[in-house]
């Protein structure tokens, strides 16, 4: 029985050497497995520090640092007006429709004009009849001579005394009382003198009377026609062809919004940091991306008494009619301008350590500089030191850089 059992503890003794060999090699593969590939990652990483990183730069530049104020505005038209009807008739022609532009001089409306071209006639008839009668009555001498004075020296003094008063009724020098009786003088020198003997013989047989009919017949003639007093666009019709309208009716709108007035408001105690002239940016709801110009026209001597805000009227210039009136506006209106500061971009400014700077780039690398900075706006930041005019400074891609950090300038 003792021949088994040296068998037997032989073979355990392979079995374990086996197992410890076995061990052996599975943990030398893995640890020789991981050793060459750190190796690799290791060079990987070496090789991506190597490489520059993109960045983009602008230049420190000295120029105006504009520090604004922001109001909220409304815009308007003031060039609106109710289109009305001028005398009574029936519409024959309504020659618009809503929101159609039209020019100046256009005619939109054409009334009846019959009865109106019957007056006429007859006025200017009546004219004529009065007119007959003095010539003939001039020719056969059946008019009495007008006396004439020969005194020019009152005629002439009487002028001098009339331009004179004129002078300084203009001036507010005297009363209308002395101004009208200068006037009334000098017009009965003339009378005298006869220089206005057809005047005379005209009012005396009512010609004169005819000739304002006339006139006055011709006029409401014209107003049959309703023609636009400048270019616009026409809105809010209120009528229709074959309607009668009387006297005073209200026809439509005519609009022009090819310029605009924004008015913003503006806190009282701002007011004293405005200056009319000065070049504004609006931007509107409706437009969120896009900023438009305009220019200050005005500041309002009155004061709201209820949101302590003045009224500043800015002019715009609106030919593509994308403003309306109506339209809600931001204002950014300049208020102090501080000429030949050095500035950088707010988007070259970081914070680190509660401390500002901003890199520079030097020789392909980026240089961390601490900054001293004056006034700011939302736009650019005033340089006192840490960065001199001409350096480029990063404005993009510097929020991970370390200081000499390899960089490349993209655009």
């Amino acid at each position: 029985m003792i021949f088994p059992k040296k068998i037997l503890l032989g073979a355990l003794v392979l079995i374990i050497v086996g197992l410890v060999v076995f061990f052996l090699v599975i943990k030398e593969g893995p640890e020789n497995a991981v050793d060459e590939s750190s190796s690799e990652s290791g060079e990987e990483v070496q090789k991506a520090r190597d490489l520059p990183l993109p960045v983009k730069v602008t230049t420190a530049e000295k120029g105006n640092l504009i520090i604004k104020l922001k109001a909220p505005g409304e815009a308007v038209t003031n060039k609106k007006i109710a289109m009305k009807a001028e005398v009574s008739g029936v519409v024959q022609k309504l020659n618009v429709e809503e929101s159609q532009h039209v020019k100046q001089g256009d005619l939109l409306v054409q009334l009846d004009d019959r009865e109106y071209r019957l007056n006429l006639e007859r006025a200017d008839a009546e004219r004529l009849s009065k007119l007959s009668t003095i010539l003939v009555e001039k020719k056969f001498g059946e008019l009495g001579e007008i006396p004439v004075s020969s005194d020019r020296e009152k005629i002439q003094k009487a002028k001098e005394e009339y331009d004179n008063a004129s002078e300084l009724f203009r001036k507010g020098l005297i009363s209308r009382k002395n101004f009208e009786q200068a006037s009334a003088d000098y017009e009965l020198a003339l009378i005298e003198s006869g220089e206005k003997k057809d005047e005379i013989l005209a009012a005396s047989k009512g010609l004169t009377q005819s000739e304002v009919e006339v006139k006055k017949a011709r006029l409401d003639l014209e107003k049959t026609e309703i023609r636009a007093p400048f270019s616009g666009i026409i809105t809010d019709i209120k009528i229709s062809p074959r309607e009668h309208l009387s006297s005073g009716r209200e026809l439509f709108s005519l609009v022009d919004i090819s310029h605009i007035q924004v008015y913003a408001k503006v806190l009282e105690s701002e007011i004293g940091r405005l200056q009319v002239g000065r070049e504004v940016e609006i931007k509107f709801s409706a437009y969120p991306e896009k900023v438009f110009k305009g220019r200050t026209k005005a500041i309002s001597p009155i004061i709201n008494p209820e949101d302590k805000t003045c009224k500043v009227v800015i002019e715009v210039d609106n030919p593509g009619e994308e403003i309306k009136p109506g339209m809600h506006a931001e204002v950014e209106i300049p208020a102090e301008i501080y000429k030949d500061r050095l500035l950088i971009p707010q988007e070259a400014v970081l914070v680190r350590s509660g401390r500002k700077l901003a890199f520079v780039v030097k020789d392909g690398l980026a240089k961390w500089r601490y900054l001293e900075v004056g006034l700011e706006n939302e736009d650019y930041a005033e340089i006192i030191d840490g960065v001199k005019e001409g350096e480029v400074v990063i404005i993009e891609g510097h929020f991970t850089l370390a200081h000499d950090a390899r960089v490349r300038i993209v655009e």
